[in-house]
């Protein structure tokens, strides 16, 4: 549970912002929308390992 202390005559706007950034950090978004499907572990490291290929290859055009 996320718990937001409102300081007497905070703007409401900014406690509403604080709270969502709050909430992002949390990653109950996230989780939610990944567990709304399944995808097979090989499905899940094929995809983590073309994501460090990608990764490794913009690392190496950035040294160059």
């Amino acid at each position: 549970m996320i718990i937001m202390p409102v300081k007497e005559g905070e703007n409401i706007e900014r406690a509403l912002k604080k709270f969502k950034r709050k909430y992002e950090k949390t990653g109950v978004l996230k989780e939610l929308r990944s567990r709304q499907y399944f995808t097979k572990p090989s499905v899940e490291k094929r995809v983590a390992k073309l994501h460090a290929i990608y990764v490794e290859n913009m690392m190496r055009e950035e040294e160059e």
